[in-house]
C-alpha cells in the first residue's frame, strides 16, 4: 500500500490547469463514439507524462499504461462521452455545441453526466503517479473509454482489451452526484441497477380517420400499452424489491385525420435484483403482445437494443477502499443504503476479467443549494437541486476536480505496491 499523501502533495500546483482543461473540456462535449477530440487531448497529455498510449480502443477509447517495478496492477476509469441535451446553466465556459447522431438528427450536446469532470480527475491521477513513480510499484491501467451513455465498455472489451493490456488486480471508477460538495459514499454488493432497453413496433392498419372501423389503430393501442404497463411495478413487484418501467419514446402518425399503420415505443427497464429483472421484462413482453393481439393487430416487433447488467462491488475490496477514501473525506464517505436506480457499464471490466470492482460517488454541487441534506440519499437529491441529465447541472469546479484527483489517487495508492516492500 502506497501512502496517498506523498502522491498528493503535489496536487495544488497542478490544481489550476486541471480546471482549466476541466471547463475546456465542458465547453466542447462530444456524442458517444465520436469523442475524437477529447480523447485527443488525453491521449496527448498521457504521452506528455510518460505513459505507454494506445488510441482507438473500442473506437475511439484511450489506454495509458504506466509500469513502476514489480507489483499490484491497478485498472483506473473515466468515461468520456457527452448527452444530446441543451445546456442551460449559464456558465461562461458552457457549451454551445451541436452534433449529429448516427440517424441524422442535429442535437445540441452537453456534459450534463459529469464525465469532464471524471476525465479530469483521472487525468490529474495520472499526473501525480507519473510525477514520482518512486513513491509506489506495481502498473497501472488508465482507461479512458468511450460511449458509457450507450455501453461502451463492452465494445472496448471485444476490442481484444484482455489480451492487449496487463490484467488488473482491481478495477476502480468513480462518478459525480448530484449533493454537496464534500460528501461521497458506496456500498458493497450491487450498487447500480440493470438497465434493459427495447425498441417495440405495433402493426395495425391505417386509414382515414373518418372510417376508424375500417382500421386497427396503433395509436389507440400504444395508448393502453404505456397505460398498462405503469401496473407492472404497482401490481407484479413486491414493495421490497426495485423496478422502474419508463416508456420514453412513442412516435407515429403525421397528420390529425390520418390513422398510421404503425407506433414505435421505446422502453427502459431497471431493477436491483436478477429475478425482479426478468420477472419485469416478462410482464412487460406480454403486455405488448397480449394488447396487439385484443385489438386485431399483427405480431409486434420487439428489439432488446441496449442492456447493462447490474454494477457490483466486490464486498472486500469495496470495504478496504471505503475505509480509506472516508479517511481522505473526514470521515463523510457513506455507506449507501441501497442500490441506485441509474445504471453503469464499468462493472463489465472486472466481469469480463474475472477480478473485484469497486465503483463510489462523490459530491459536485454547491452546499449553498441545499437547505438541508439527509446524506443517507446521497442519490436524491432534493426539489431545486439539478440532477445528472438535466440541462441545469453546473458541478463546481475547482472543489470537484480536486475532490475526484484526490479520491482516485487515494484509492490507487491503497492498492499499489510500496518501494522496497
Amino acid at each position: 500500500m502506497t501512502n496517498p499523501n506523498a502522491l498528493l502533495s503535489g496536487l495544488g500546483a497542478l490544481l489550476p490547469d486541471l480546471v482549466s482543461l476541466y471547463k475546456d473540456l465542458h465547453a466542447h462535449p462530444e456524442l458517444s463514439f465520436q469523442e475524437h477530440r477529447t480523447a485527443a487531448v488525453v491521449a496527448e497529455r498521457l504521452r506528455a507524462q510518460g505513459w505507454d498510449v494506445t488510441e482507438g480502443v473500442g473506437r475511439t477509447g484511450v489506454v495509458g499504461v504506466l509500469r513502476s517495478g514489480n507489483g499490484p496492477t491497478v485498472l483506473l476509469r473515466a468515461d468520456m462521452d457527452a448527452l444530446p441535451v441543451k445546456e442551460e446553466t449559464g456558465l461562461p465556459y458552457a457549451s454551445t455545441a451541436k452534433a449529429v447522431t448516427d440517424d441524422g438528427r442535429e442535437v445540441p450536446v452537453m456534459h450534463a453526466c459529469g464525465h469532464d469532470v471524471h476525465v479530469t480527475a483521472l487525468l490529474g491521477t495520472c499526473a501525480l503517479l507519473a510525477a514520482d513513480r518512486d513513491a509506489w510499484r506495481g502498473t497501472v491501467v488508465a482507461v479512458f473509454q468511450p460511449a458509457e451513455e450507450v455501453g461502451g465498455a463492452p465494445v472496448m472489451l471485444e476490442d481484444g482489451f484482455a489480451e492487449r493490456f496487463p490484467r488488473p488486480d482491481v478495477c476502480l471508477a468513480q462518478h459525480t452526484a448530484p449533493v454537496p460538495v464534500g460528501y461521497a459514499g458506496s456500498r458493497p454488493g450491487t450498487i447500480m441497477s440493470s438497465s434493459d432497453s427495447l425498441r417495440v413496433v405495433l402493426k395495425g392498419r391505417g386509414g382515414h380517420g373518418s372510417v376508424p372501423e375500417g382500421t386497427i389503430d396503433p395509436v389507440v393501442l400504444a395508448a393502453a400499452i404505456v397505460l398498462r404497463l405503469q401496473t407492472v411495478v404497482s401490481r407484479e413487484v413486491a414493495a421490497a424489491d426495485m423496478a422502474v418501467v419508463t416508456v420514453g419514446s412513442l412516435h407515429t402518425g403525421t397528420k390529425e385525420n390520418i390513422i398510421p399503420d404503425t407506433a414505435e415505443l421505446k422502453i427502459n427497464i431497471r431493477a436491483d435484483r436478477a429475478d425482479v429483472r426478468r420477472r419485469v421484462m416478462d410482464a412487460v413482453e406480454r403486455i405488448v403482445r397480449l394488447e396487439s393481439a385484443v385489438s386485431g393487430a399483427a405480431e409486434p416487433e420487439m428489439d432488446h437494443f441496449q442492456s447493462y447488467p447490474l454494477t457490483h462491488n466486490d464486498p472486500e475490496a469495496t470495504a478496504r477502499t471505503s475505509d480509506v477514501l472516508a479517511e481522505a473525506m473526514g470521515g463523510r464517505f457513506l455507506t449507501l443504503p441501497r442500490p441506485l436506480t441509474g445504471s453503469e457499464d464499468f462493472g463489465q471490466f472486472g466481469q469480463a476479467l474475472g477480478v473485484p470492482s469497486v465503483f463510489w460517488f462523490f459530491g459536485t454541487t454547491d452546499p449553498a443549494l441545499f437547505t438541508e441534506f439527509d446524506p443517507s440519499r446521497l442519490s436524491s437529491p432534493p426539489t431545486g437541486v439539478p440532477g445528472s441529465h438535466s440541462g441545469h447541472f453546473a458541478p463546481l469546479a475547482e472543489p470537484s476536480v480536486e475532490t475526484g484527483v484526490r479520491l482516485m489517487t487515494t484509492a490507487a495508492a491503497h492498492w499499489l505496491g510500496t518501494p522496497g516492500v
